[in-house]
């Protein structure tokens, strides 16, 4: 693939990328969403529907997933590295759901900050941002 066609292929994606973020309100089931928006020290714990909270985190997640993963791959072209951040996501998906699912078990006594930043961790491309650097050192080192 030619590098221009690629770089232009990878700005889409980041646009696509904030396209989600910037539409998830209105698309995505979270009402703590408006919770940690506000004063969420004193305010009072939400109600919500578990599993259509824990869906609609699972589709956001996913979404996110495949275009963080499809970027990876056009920036490095590499079939390992793509299986590589695919497993990242899916073992990172189960370990970060669960953590989150316990959390919202018990309303955030254990603390509001553990499920801050994993619901973030969960909603946001975070791990793109992470990766792409690891990715981009582990090529320069085995180059």
């Amino acid at each position: 693939m030619i590098r221009v066609f690629r770089i232009i292929l990878i700005g889409i994606l980041v646009c696509t990328l904030f396209a989600v973020r910037w539409y998830g309100k209105s698309f995505f089931y979270d009402p703590f969403m408006g919770y940690f928006n506000g004063d969420y020290l004193v305010a009072q714990f939400p109600d919500f529907d578990f599993l259509d909270l824990i869906m609609n985190l699972t589709f956001r997640y996913w979404i996110n997933s495949f275009i963080s993963i499809l970027i990876i791959g056009l920036a490095f072209k590499r079939k390992s590295v793509i299986v590589f951040s695919l497993k990242f996501y899916l073992i990172a998906f189960v370990l970060l759901t669960l953590v989150y699912a316990y959390q919202l078990n018990y309303e955030f006594r254990n603390g509001y900050l553990i499920a801050f930043y994993v619901r973030r961790m969960l909603i946001h491309p975070m791990f793109l941002i992470i990766l792409m650097p690891v990715l981009y050192y582990h090529k320069k080192l085995n180059t």
